[in-house]
């Protein structure tokens, strides 16, 4: 997910210099989406690592 949201990122870099801002503004905000759906799988899964430890241990 982070791979695609670095993707569109680019995208929207790339076609905001070359001047398609409608094309910019999209790939942007689908970028900040799965970043975001990132950070918080990631958030999750560093909540349940610890979870899971703090129970072994």
């Amino acid at each position: 997910m982070l791979k695609w949201a670095i993707i569109f990122g680019i995208v929207s870099l790339i076609t905001g210099a070359l001047g398609f801002t409608g094309v910019s503004g999209v790939a942007g905000t689908i970028a900040k989406v799965l970043f975001a759906i990132f950070l918080i799988f990631f958030i999750i899964a560093i909540l349940a690592v610890m979870g899971i430890f703090h129970l072994a241990f």
